[in-house]
Formats: C-alpha cells, structure tokens, sequence
C-alpha cells in the first residue's frame, strides 16, 4: 500500500503544480544549458531501482514532522509564485517531491534513497546567476593571456581590441554550460564511483573547478588561433564547435584520471527483512499521504485566491510634473533605452539644467507573471548582443533622499562612437525603494500577501560621462530634486486602480 500512496501523492503534486512544472520543462526545452533537466528524473529513478534489494526490506513508516517541512516548502512555494521568482517556485516544488518521501515512508526509507532524491535538484534550472562573473573572469584571463603572449591589447570590459580584430565575451563564452554539465556529470559520476564522502566531495570540487579553468584556456585558444590564421579560423560558428570539442577532451580526461582511485563495491551484506507492519501502522501511512496532498493543495488554493482580483491594466504612467531647477527637453532623449522587456507602461524623458541633460527611463509594472515581471535575467541595462553599447563599469553608491538612504546601481556604458554614459539604477515596490533584485522579489510577495498589489517600477537615471565629471554631483543633484516627483508620480499611478 505505501508505494501506490507515494506515486499517487507525487502525480498530485505536480498536478497541483503543473504551471511550475511546465515553466521548468520549457525552459528544458528552449535551453541547451538546461537541456540535461529531461533525463535527471530518469536518472534518479534508475538510482533507486539500483538500490531496490535493500529497500524492499525496510518496513514503510510515516512522518509528520516530514509534513511540517512539506508545509514550509509550500509556503515558499506560494511566495516564488506571488513575486514571479521561478527559481524560487521550482526549487521549492523539488523540496515538496523530496519531502513526500519522509512523509509517507518514513525517514528510514528516505535515508536509503537520499542521493537519488538530491540528485533531482539538478533539474531545477539554475546557475544563470553565476555568468556575468563568469565572463568577466574570462575575459580578465583572455586578456591577460593575450598580453603575456605579447599581444597588444585595448579592452574595455567584455570587449577587447588586438591588431588583427575585436573581440568580445558574450554569453556562450562565460562557460557556464560546462560549468553546470560538468558539475550535473561529475557528481553522478563521483557517487557510482566512490564510496568514501573525502573523497566524493574531492571530485566535485574538482568537476566545479576544471570546466572553469578549461574555459578560460578555450577562450584563450580561440582568440589565438583567430589572430594567427588572419581569422580564417575559430570565427562564427567554428569557435563554439572547437570549444565544445576541447571541452569534452577535457571532461573525458577528468573522468579518466578520476576513474584511477575508483573505489570497488563492496559486497551488500545480506539484507535483514524488518517486521511487516500492520493494518494500524498502513493506515497512519495512508493518512500521512492524504495529510501531504491537503497541504499541497492549500497553496496553489492560497495563490488563486490571491489572483483572483486582477487590478486594472495601466494605460499610462502619470505625468512627473515640473522639477525644481529643471527643464524638460523636447523631443526627450532617445540615444540609448535600456532593455526592460514587457511593462505595463514606460516613460523617457530628458531634462536640463546649466547645459547639462539627464535623461530618466521609468517602466512600470502590475499583474506581474512570468511574461511581464520587474526583475528578471532578461531585464538589463544592456544587452550582451546589442550593436551599439557595452558596460565597462558597475558598482553602488549611497544616496539620501525623500528622508532615507538608498544604495543605487551605478554603472558606465561606452558606444562604438566612443560616447560613455553614466547611469544609476534602482527600483520602487509599493512605495518602497530598493536596488537590490532580492529585496524587490521579498517587497513584491509580501505586497501581495497583504492584498496590497504587486505595483513595481525601475528608476533608471543617465548622464553623459563629460558633463558628470564637469558638474560634480550633476545626477545627485537631479535625484535630490526629482525624487518626489518621480515618487507622486508612481503612487499615482498605483492610486488609479
């Protein structure tokens, strides 16, 4: 009976979840980073099936300790869904299937199996996180690289200049698809083929460290062999296909070299039956998978409840107003947008003072989902493709205003033409003002929590890099005189509901 409750409190649960789950196979789908994410459930399976001789044995018990973090993970659950943070939901939903197992036949059985059930965080598709510092790393030992060989080079952040072309390290050349395949495979491979945990956890080390490493020197070998061919070769396609060639030789020669201190399977001790339990102990089973399926369904009943009244679309944000000190320019400035994907609605406008023009991009969101959100990957100031401009520079700054002190992004951005601008970047949830993707993510759900909304907005301020320099504290200023106007102006937009 305590198999045939699991499987059913499983399929359950991912019913009940199924946008969750459909978000992470679309992802699977539509990403050769995560691609891997289809056969990680298999995988598993084939893990426990291994492992079945010394299962069976094991008299199913019931957990309803496992329940109550079954209930916790469902709460974070709900919140990943309320902010549209799809790491959040889908880390959350793993945690759920993990806990299921406890729940219904205990921890021993749970213990048994506990490197299968791990093992299903893999398909959670996650590490994007990690490839901006992964570029920057690459392009910093490209760079380097390049100069010890005696090789003049010009870069400004992830572009680069040598005397037979330019270059620039873009997504596909962070590595981060070797750093996540080979880290999935590595440690697949360091639990079939050790058994003592130093050295398991010495292999997995090593599968974190070695793609990185390799992809530094792939990056490398790429630029070199462009330069000395007069770029007839490793240009367009062909240095994603000579990378991913150098990649598996390297992964193939780690396998190779670990496979020597492989540790032989000791012979299973004959498995020793335990009692058979009894109609009583079935029971409290059935009912802690029934207990596990209520809980489950709490959340997503929780969600549609918080959904179910849909403020209205925003047509337009409300006008800013006259700023102190400040005039509008006409025509606004149009010369670099940042790349906001989906607002309910967007403004940009410039404004001068003494000769100096600032420009001010506002996007606005409501009804937030996993098409129109504030924060996400795709949200940036610029893109890794785009034609015209690259960021050079970022870091943070404190600023006081409207009586409270705000850390701000800051960073600078060059275009081809040589322009720089310098741009600072925050967000306001609900009146309240933040830079930092994770509190927005936090603000948002609990906004919605309270049946308050999820109206949210992205302040981006820019100024020429020059007149910044020539004006001191030009954009400190505009902020000082500009930070009530932009805040009336989101909380009447909020406020026409």
């Amino acid at each position: 009976m305590a198999l045939p409750a699991l499987v059913c409190t499983l399929v359950l649960i991912l019913v009940l979840c199924r946008e969750t789950v459909l978000a992470m196979a679309a992802i699977w789908l539509r990403s050769d980073t995560y691609a891997h994410g289809f056969i990680v459930p298999p995988i598993a399976l084939w893990l426990i099936w291994r492992k079945r001789s010394s299962i069976a044995v094991l008299a199913p018990g019931h957990s309803y300790l496992a329940v109550a973090l079954f209930a916790g993970a469902g709460c974070a659950w709900l919140l990943g869904e309320l902010s549209a943070a799809n790491v959040v939901s889908q880390f959350a939903l793993t945690f759920m299937l993990v806990l299921a197992v406890p729940a219904v036949l205990g921890w021993e059985v749970a213990r048994a199996v506990t490197f299968p059930l791990l093992f299903l965080f893999f398909a959670v598709p996650f590490g994007d996180f990690a490839m901006p510092k992964l570029m920057d790393w690459t392009a910093q030992v490209t760079i380097l690289g390049l100069r010890l060989s005696g090789i003049p080079v010009h870069a400004e952040g992830l572009r680069f200049v040598i005397p037979t072309g330019s270059w620039s390290v873009v997504e596909a050349c962070s590595g981060v698809r070797y750093l996540i395949a080979s880290v999935t495979v590595g440690t697949l491979f360091a639990y079939l083929t050790y058994h003592s945990a130093r050295r398991r956890a010495i292999f997995i080390c090593v599968s974190v460290a070695v793609p990185i490493v390799a992809n530094w020197a792939r990056a490398y070998m790429i630029v070199m062999l462009g330069h000395l061919s007069g770029n007839k070769l490793a240009v367009g396609v062909d240095h994603l296909v000579y990378g991913w060639v150098f990649f598996g030789i390297v992964i193939m020669a780690m396998f190779w070299i670990g496979a020597r201190w492989r540790e032989d399977e000791l012979p299973a001790a004959a498995p020793t039956p335990q009692p058979t339990t009894g109609v009583a102990a079935r029971s409290y089973s059935l009912g802690a998978a029934v207990a596990t399926v209520l809980v489950a369904a709490v959340w997503p009943l929780a969600q549609w409840q918080l959904e179910h009244h849909v403020a209205p679309p925003v047509s337009q944000l409300a006008p800013l107003g006259p700023i102190h000190g400040w005039q509008t320019v006409p025509g606004g400035n149009d010369d670099w947008r940042p790349k906001f994907e989906n607002p309910a609605a967007s403004r940009q406008e410039a404004f001068e003072r003494d000769g100096r023009v600032v420009g001010v991009f506002l996007a606005y969101y409501r009804n937030q989902d996993q098409q129109h959100k504030l924060v996400s990957s795709a949200n940036v100031l610029v893109s890794n493709d785009d034609p015209v401009w690259t960021r050079t520079a970022a870091g943070t700054r404190d600023l006081e205003f409207n009586q409270q002190v705000v850390r701000i992004r800051e960073a600078e951005l060059r275009a081809l033409d040589g322009g720089r601008l310098v741009v600072w970047q925050w967000y306001w949830v609900n009146g309240q003002w933040t830079s930092s993707d994770f509190v927005a993510k936090v603000y948002t759900a609990l906004s919605r929590l309270t049946g308050k909304g999820d109206d949210s907005a992205v302040i981006i301020l820019h100024i020429a890099q020059n007149q910044a320099r020539e004006g001191g504290a030009v954009l400190e200023d505009f902020v000082r005189a500009a930070g009530p106007a932009i805040d009336t102006s989101l909380r009447q937009t909020m406020a026409g509901r």
